[in-house]
């Protein structure tokens, strides 16, 4: 195998030990913070491994004086380090697509193994990234893409291996978390707080990657992959944003004893798996509900262990450079064994026998805000609507008539309902719209329950 190969002629650290060559792609957050793990903690990272681990090759843009690599060879050009016969482990540490991908290709031909934290990368060009390091023998490790410092990867890929994955719901962008909890909290709208996020560097000049739900797709994509044994199918994943959730519905739907938060949920069932992102309703007695600020949280359902929790930092340098360097030793730990590795996407043989399915064909309750004129029988016609759709009322509000500007008086109706397909909603909404007293758009947000997460 090229692991044996490369193992046989690793070169000597300084205490005698078998020494792994790094080499850096990036010396930003990510790179910069692995950088300076693997520097802090070489002495205990040597003691765990009985091997040494050293960066000799760094590339970036520009030296960046933060970083001392006086004694270690500097690139600008990134493909220097993956053509470097001396690196054993190439540390991706960009972001993009370009030049990541070809990066990553050339180091896997060039027999290097590879650690990044590129979620979009993984999710987009995961298959083909992986089968070729299959073909060469190197692994391509991803801890850090996915939740930051949280080791969910390997507990979905090694300490749940006994499990059948029944579903998976997280919290796995940090910005969204940031801007729903602060109008939770301080009643504070949309906008304003991304204006915060954006002045706190959680989110970017263009925010559409975080609070539309693309990034999460991107490592839900991951993620159901993962749990189920199956190809990544970030282009099937069901994706809606944050940015149309208002203080009106969180204040409601914490009224009604819920939180509304932006999960990836991914979930196995007779028909198919639903991988879908989108703002979701959920008792606020969850442990997930009350996961704040920028944490991430993931909740997985196995058919033995039940449900388990992993919290913790989504994002940083400290947190992701803890997943990259924890890859990293896992790969030195694993060169030259016989045993093998954990494979990529953890099954050693994918499912290709289980459909993906839309958004109309999943199953959920929903939580509905009507805005309806303050006329008699408007609720009966709501509910006629809705019973001959075969959907049941959960709960309902009725609040005071609100004025507008016109002059027009209407009514806030919000309620939640049973579980029901979402094509039949779909139906069930458009009636409802059709309705002369109804004067605009249903709000609909998804409703999660859980059942088994504990409290």
């Amino acid at each position: 195998m090229k692991q044996e190969s490369q193992q046989s002629v690793l070169s000597a650290g300084k205490d005698g030990k078998p020494q792994f060559n790094i080499g850096i792609c990036g010396m930003g957050t990510v790179g910069g913070g692995t950088f300076t793990l693997l520097q802090s903690k070489h002495e205990e990272i040597t003691r765990r491994l009985g091997k040494t681990l050293k960066v000799t090759h760094v590339a970036s843009r520009r030296q960046n004086p933060a970083f001392d690599t006086s004694n270690i060879r500097f690139s600008t050009d990134v493909f220097a380090v993956a053509d470097d016969p001396a690196i054993d482990i190439l540390v991706e540490a960009m972001g993009g697509m370009e030049p990541a991908f070809p990066l990553i290709m050339r180091a896997i031909e060039s027999g290097k193994h590879v650690v990044t934290a590129n979620k979009a990368l993984i999710a987009v060009h995961g298959n083909e990234i992986f089968a070729a390091a299959k073909r060469k023998g190197v692994t391509v490790a991803y801890e850090s893409a996915v939740a930051g410092g949280i080791p969910i990867i390997k507990a979905l890929r090694e300490g749940l291996a006994a499990n059948s994955i029944q579903w998976l719901a997280g919290i796995i962008n940090g910005t969204g978390n940031f801007i729903l909890t602060e109008m939770a909290q301080k009643g504070r709208s949309f906008p304003d707080v991304l204006k915060e996020a954006q002045a706190l560097g959680y989110a970017e000049a263009d925010p559409t990657f975080d609070v539309e739900g693309i990034d999460a797709a991107h490592k839900l994509t991951i993620l159901a992959s993962n749990a189920f044994g199956i190809a990544l199918q970030f282009e099937k994943v069901y994706t809606e944003g944050i940015s149309k959730v208002s203080i009106a519905d969180v204040n409601y739907a914490n009224e009604l004893g819920y939180r509304i938060k932006h999960l990836g949920i991914a979930r196995m069932t007779d028909k198919g798996i639903e991988m879908r992102v989108h703002p979701t309703l959920i008792s606020n007695q969850r442990l997930i509900a009350n996961v704040n600020g920028v944490m991430n949280a993931v909740v997985v359902k196995g058919d033995s262990v039940g449900s388990t929790l992993y919290y913790g930092a989504g994002a940083g340098a400290k947190a992701t450079a803890s997943s990259v360097v924890a890859d990293l030793i896992d790969i030195a730990r694993a060169s030259g064994s016989t045993s093998g590795s954990v494979p990529s996407l953890a099954f050693n043989s994918l499912r290709t026998d289980v459909p993906i399915l839309g958004i109309d064909d999943i199953e959920c309750e929903y939580y509905l805000r009507i805005a309806a004129q303050d006329k008699i029988g408007v609720m009966a016609q709501i509910s006629q609507v809705l019973m001959t759709h075969g959907i049941n009322i959960e709960a309902l509000i009725q609040k005071e008539p609100d004025h507008n500007a016109a002059g027009d008086v209407t009514v806030p109706v919000v309620l939640l309902t049973g579980k029901v397909q979402e094509r039949q909603m779909n139906k069930a909404i458009a009636a409802i719209e059709a309705l002369e007293q109804v004067v605009d758009k249903v709000t609909r947000i998804r409703l999660e329950l859980f059942d088994g997460e504990g409290n």
